[in-house]
């Protein structure tokens, strides 16, 4: 009899464990849930979209949307081909020009990951120096590293924040403050039609896409 009382008691308290352990593990996949599926934290100035992530430059009619990636060569041709032409559009309020930087090539840094670094450097500009911030991407083209570096280090992009204007940004660089939220919008990249997967660069005028940039000018798809 006690034996048996021993074994029912046993039972229980492992009956008790198993039903702890699995309202832990219920609620610790709960959590995680949670936090995966919590939006990322959008810098707070004015100058960046919290609603598309865009960084905000200019106030013309028309709104240029570029989705890039600062180690993605072929923006680097689209800044060369088409930079003056945006730059001369913005200053004489034909359109406003809405910077999307993204990590789409994180894999193309040896490690390093410089497209997400770059991305998240251009977001502290933007928030804490908004008048820096096309300064800033202008200047990381023109020093863009080739595909298949390491890219600029924390330093070197730091350095060219300072050159270009930007206050105090050193902490933000380094520590990747929008880390989360320059992934969130790499996710979120929109698809070009007939495409299977986004890709950098890509630009929208008014929401329609331009996939022709490499054999046109901008101003031959401004209205008016």
């Amino acid at each position: 009899m006690a034996q048996a009382k021993k074994s029912n008691l046993f039972a229980i308290i492992i009956s008790i464990v198993v039903v702890v352990a699995v309202v832990g593990v219920g609620a610790l996949v709960i959590v995680l849930n949670n936090r995966a599926s919590a939006p990322a934290t959008a810098p707070g100035a004015t100058s960046v979209n919290q609603e598309t992530g865009a960084i905000v430059i200019g106030d013309g009619a028309q709104e240029l949307d570029t989705y890039v990636d600062f180690i993605c060569p072929i923006c680097g041709q689209f800044e060369d081909t088409w930079g003056d032409q945006i730059n001369d559009a913005v200053e004489n309020g034909d359109i406003t020009l809405n910077v999307h930087p993204v990590g789409l090539l994180d894999n193309a840094s040896q490690g390093t990951e410089y497209s997400s670094r770059a991305a998240n450097a251009m977001y502290c500009v933007a928030n804490t120096s908004p008048d820096a911030a096309y300064a800033f991407l202008k200047e990381m083209y023109d020093q863009q590293p080739s595909e298949g570096t390491t890219g600029l280090d924390d330093d070197q992009i730091i350095q060219i924040a300072e050159d270009s204007g930007a206050g105090d940004v050193a902490d933000c660089i380094t520590n990747r403050e929008y880390d989360d939220y320059v992934q969130q919008q790499t996710d979120d990249m929109p698809i070009a039609p007939g495409q299977t997967r986004a890709a950098t660069p890509s630009v929208l005028l008014d929401d329609e896409w331009i996939q022709d940039w490499n054999s046109t000018t901008l101003a031959s798809h401004l209205a008016g």
